[in-house]
Formats: C-alpha cells, sequence, structure tokens
C-alpha cells in the first residue's frame, strides 16, 4: 500500500501550503464527516514511480483544553497514529516557540518516523536557517520554501527512502480481483465480510499486508478465487461487533487504491450522506471498479424501498456506470448476484479493446452524431486505441481535438460502454491531436 505522509506543526506555518504543492492541485479531498475537522485534508502525491497518501492536518495545539481547538488536536492524534512518516513543520522566521516544543514533545511519544522540516526558508541560507531547530532533539531540520518549492523534492525523497516500494500483496501474480469493502460504519461492511468469508469458503488465511499490518483475505466462492483487504477490523473475525467499528478516511482510501474492485455499502435504513458521497467521489477519481450494495434491504417496507431507489437516483446519479444491489449481509440474501456483479465490473476494468473495434467503433459513433463546430473548425476523429487498463483508458488522435467540448466525451464514454460492454468501471476518453504540418514552428 501507499505510505502514508502527515504533515504537522502549530499554525500557521505552511502545512496547506505544502500539501498543494504534494498533491500539485488545491482540489484536494477534504474530509467533512462526523468526527472529523474541515480543515483536514486528504489527498495522492507521487515522487518519480513511488505514490503516496498526504494528509494536511489543522494547526496542533497539544495543551488545548476546549473549543475547536482541543477538536482539532484529537484529529491531528489520529492522523499520528495512522502515519508512516510525519512532516513536523516549524516556521524558520518566526524561530522556535514554545508551541513548538510542545508539539515536539507529543510527537517523539508517538514512536512514529519524524522529518523536522523548516518551512520559509526563502532568501536564508540553509545552516543559518535550521540553526536554532536542532534543540529540538528529533533529528536533522531541513530547510525548505513549500511557497517556493525549495528543497521539497530533497524533502520528500529523503521521506520515501524508507519506502522503496510496496510488496506484493499474497499471490500478486495471479489473476483475480481484489476487493475493497467501503462506507459508513455500522453499515453492514463487516457483516458482508464475514458472510462472503464463511459461504462455500474453501481457502481462507490472513498475512500481513504492508502498511500498518494491512491484511489480505485470500478466498474461494463458485470455484473463483478473489483476496479481500481488510481494513475494518476483520482480524478476528466472528468477534466483530459493527457498533464499535472504527471509520478511517485513510484506510478507506488505501484500501480503495489497492483494489480492483470496490464495494461501496450503503445502509437502506439511512438517507445517502455527504460522506458516502465523498467516499464514492474517491472511488471515481481513483478509477477504480464499482458495485453499490444496499445493505439492510430486508427491513424496509415497500413504500420506503421506492424512497430509498428514488434517493439513490438522484444523490448519486454520478455513478451511473456501477450496478446497484439490494441485499442482506446477516441474511445472505442478494449476495451471489453481487458477486456476478463484481466479476463483471473486474473484467471490464480489465478488459483488452483491439484497436482495430475502438476504431470501428469511434466511426459509428462519429456517424451517429458529429462533434459540434467551434466557430469555423469542426474536430476530425480519425482513430482510437487502448491506453491502459483498470480503469480502460481510449486515446483518440485527430485534428483539433482540443475543440472538443465535455459533453461529446461524455458522449464518446457511453457509447464505448455500451459497445464493449463496460458495466461496472469508470472509463476515460483522452484526445491527442496531430501536429498541423502548415503551423508555423
Amino acid at each position: 500500500m501507499k505510505p502514508t505522509i502527515v504533515i504537522v506543526g502549530r499554525p500557521n506555518v505552511g502545512k496547506s501550503t505544502l500539501f498543494n504543492r504534494l498533491t500539485r492541485t488545491r482540489d484536494a479531498l477534504v474530509a467533512n464527516v462526523p468526527g472529523l475537522t474541515r480543515d483536514r485534508h486528504y489527498g495522492e502525491g507521487r515522487l518519480g514511480g513511488k505514490p503516496y497518501l498526504v494528509v494536511d492536518t489543522g494547526g496542533f495545539e497539544p495543551v488545548a483544553q476546549d473549543g475547536i481547538f482541543r477538536e482539532m488536536a484529537r484529529q491531528t492524534r489520529q492522523a499520528v497514529d495512522e502515519a508512516d512518516a510525519i512532516l513536523f513543520m516549524v516556521d524558520a522566521r518566526a524561530g522556535l516557540t514554545a508551541q513548538d516544543r510542545n508539539v515536539a514533545d507529543e510527537l517523539r511519544r508517538s514512536g512514529r518516523r519524524i522529518h523536522l522540516v523548516v518551512n520559509k526558508s526563502e532568501g536564508m541560507a540553509p545552516a543559518m536557517a535550521a540553526a536554532e531547530f536542532h534543540a529540538l532533539g528529533i533529528g536533522e531540520p531541513l530547510a525548505i520554501s513549500a511557497a517556493h518549492g525549495e528543497n521539497v523534492s530533497d524533502l520528500m525523497d529523503l521521506v520515501l527512502a524508507e519506502f522503496p516500494g510496496a510488496p506484493e500483496a499474497p499471490h500478486a501474480g495471479d489473476k483475480h480481483p481484489k476487493i475493497a469493502i467501503v462506507g459508513r460504519p455500522n453499515v453492514g461492511k463487516s457483516t458482508l465480510a464475514n458472510t462472503l468469508l464463511g459461504e462455500e469458503r474453501v481457502l481462507v488465511f490472513d498475512q500481513p499486508g504492508t502498511t500498518r499490518d494491512a491484511i489480505y483475505i485470500e478466498f474461494e466462492r463458485g470455484g473463483k478465487r478473489y483476496t479481500l483487504i481488510d481494513t475494518a477490523g476483520l482480524r478476528k473475525r466472528g468477534r466483530v461487533e459493527e457498533g464499535a467499528e472504527k471509520f478511517s478516511v485513510i484506510k478507506t482510501m488505501q484500501a480503495i487504491a489497492d483494489a480492483n474492485v470496490v464495494i461501496l455499502v450503503l445502509d437502506a435504513r439511512q438517507d445517502i450522506a455527504e460522506q458516502d458521497a465523498h467516499i464514492a467521489g474517491f472511488i471515481l477519481e481513483a478509477g477504480r471498479a464499482l458495485v453499490v450494495a444496499v445493505n439492510k434491504w430486508e427491513r424496509l417496507l415497500e413504500h420506503d424501498r421506492d424512497l430509498v431507489r428514488r434517493g439513490l437516483m438522484r444523490n448519486l446519479s454520478f455513478l451511473g456506470f456501477a450496478r446497484l444491489h439490494f441485499i442482506s449481509a446477516l441474511a445472505g440474501t442478494g449476495i451471489g448476484a453481487l458477486m456476478k456483479s463484481v466479476d463483471a465490473a473486474y473484467q471490464a476494468a480489465m478488459a483488452q479493446l483491439p484497436t482495430p473495434r475502438l476504431t470501428r467503433a469511434l466511426q459509428a459513433a462519429v456517424a451517429r452524431q458529429q462533434p459540434p463546430r467551434a466557430g469555423l473548425v469542426r474536430p476530425k476523429l480519425r482513430y482510437a486505441h487502448q491506453g491502459g487498463a483498470n480503469p480502460p483508458r481510449i486515446i483518440v488522435h485527430g485534428n483539433a481535438l482540443e475543440h472538443v467540448p465535455d459533453t461529446y466525451r461524455r458522449y464518446l464514454e457511453r457509447f464505448f460502454r455500451d459497445a464493449f460492454k463496460l458495466q461496472g468501471t469508470p472509463l476515460k476518453v483522452e484526445f491527442k491531436t496531430g501536429r498541423n504540418p502548415y503551423a508555423k514552428a
């Protein structure tokens, strides 16, 4: 799994600036969920071939006794508990403060690997900027400027050197789905997992994975092999209490990123919440195949079921590519159909699409509906080929494709999905315009 890098420090030392630089975006996923403060952000970064998760925490004041600062401190401690490495940020221009010492004392007790980052050092000699922070006694300070990008790559080289690459999950060479079951607390994730593992089980074993002993559970069902990625307390199967299940955004993100297929579990008795939409949005952003399971269906009257169906269509319409199942994890009803959709979604995500067939499908799509003109120019779509899988990427070549609107891109996505029966997986269509030989160099 990807290592989790948590940025910690007192307020106003530049944590969010560094976060935005590491993720190369300001559109980070905001965990606006019960128990998590709004200024705790989650995103993905990459250095060379090494991906990682990065977490931006609120200003950390360990001695805060009440109010929002106490809640922010509690959430920072939770992030620290789940971290693989910590970037402890201080301010070179403000110098060493009593708050910095308090944060250092708290982090030292965590037992995590700490990197002391001296920010806002632009225009200063690195040795001078870092000098007084040696007094914290938590390692060699590294002077950076998050705003200007100075020494940020050197910092991440140092941090990620401890993570040479995620080891392969058990039987990673085998071609079978890795399934992550995600959702809010108490929706029945553990019950569904135990039902999958307990029915028609041929082979089950637990093997520690990578980060924080994430567990890959191998099992067979109906003669097919699967790997379940455990992030929901399945280490003691049969003794899991759903009421005590702990929701972790970080672990959910890691499970999604490492899976081939995600089962998003919803509670039929609860309204679709913003938290559900956040999780669904990250699944879509990660490009993972998806099946939606609406659990505890047996507890609803027919009138209430109609209301739930309409609510799902209204609030999760952006997941139209995913199959929807109404199940009872406790009674085991609907599980067979659910797993058929998991198989279909995996096959769609891994589909190999020959260039001749893609090009013929593209030509058929254009014949049915041409892209709109942009002034005097009409884009010309000439041929298509596959650019990757999990999710499938289709690269369309032609001329003036920079003028193709998003509405036409979505039309092509729907057309390709129907033509190749790619139900259950996101599909990405990208355009590549040929160089105009008559254009000026």
